[in-house]
């Protein structure tokens, strides 16, 4: 009988069997926790080009030109990768009766280790009434 206080009563036959199941979980855990990460930057990234869509919406329904609409929305979001910027409905000059739509699509990239990697296309689409 072992007196010894608290001594290691595992049998020897399975030494080293938490090492073996630390191996199997960890890639398991590693791509959970990528995932919780490229999940939350996708996200911060769509909130990113809704504000700036809606800059850009703002800038059209207040007459300004298409070109300075598409650059509010470039500099609302300095950070991301846009691909596309369209004005789609412009504003009359007395700013009644229509109503301004932006749209833009920005890239996002993504990696999950020992899965895969890519690019999220990010569209979204702002509208605001004219004269606003």
């Amino acid at each position: 009988m072992d007196t010894r206080r608290g001594a290691d009563r595992r049998d020897p036959s399975e030494r080293g069997a938490a090492a073996v199941e630390f191996a199997l979980v960890l890639p398991i855990l590693v791509m959970l926790v990528f995932g919780i990460v490229y999940f939350g930057l996708g996200y911060n990234a769509k909130l990113g080009v809704t504000a700036a869509v809606r800059e850009g919406a703002r800038e059209a329904a207040l007459g300004h030109t298409t070109s300075e609409a598409t650059q509010a929305v470039y500099d609302a979001a300095p950070n991301l990768s846009f691909s596309s910027v369209t004005v789609d409905r412009s504003c009359p000059s007395d700013g009644s009766g229509t109503s301004a739509k932006v749209t833009a699509t920005a890239q996002v990239p993504y990696t999950l280790l020992f899965v895969t990697s890519g690019t999220w296309n990010i569209t979204v689409s702002g509208v605001m009434r004219c004269g606003l």
